[in-house]
């Protein structure tokens, strides 16, 4: 049985929205686990304008298809275009990654 964990990233602007889009997707068993990363400062062009703002990282880990996590996101993200990015992990540990499956409502894939 193999059982995929992927580790997806998003960024919101506040520490509120952090806490509550993690809340959703774990409640939501779109995840199994949301680590929000104190802010980091992100430098972008938006609408042709330069920005440099404080954000809040959230490392999402999942099993879940990243298209799902995306639509369960865009419901409950603050941002006009949210970033989403899903890095599937080429290492995780078996017992962490059957954790993640069953948290995120996820099924172990068949051999």
């Amino acid at each position: 049985m193999s059982m995929s964990v992927t580790l997806c990233l998003t960024t919101v602007g506040s520490e509120e929205d952090a806490a509550r889009v993690a809340r959703h997707l774990v409640e939501t068993k779109a995840a199994a686990c949301v680590s929000i990363v104190a802010p980091v400062r992100s430098v972008y062009s938006w609408k042709g304008e330069l920005q440099d703002e404080r954000e809040w990282l959230l490392l999402i880990k999942t099993a879940r298809p990243a298209a799902e996590l995306r639509d369960l996101l865009r419901a409950v993200h603050p941002y006009e275009v949210p970033e989403l990015l899903a890095f599937p992990a080429s290492f995780a540990d078996e017992a962490y990654a059957r954790w993640v499956v069953e948290g995120s409502g996820a099924r172990p894939e068949s051999a």
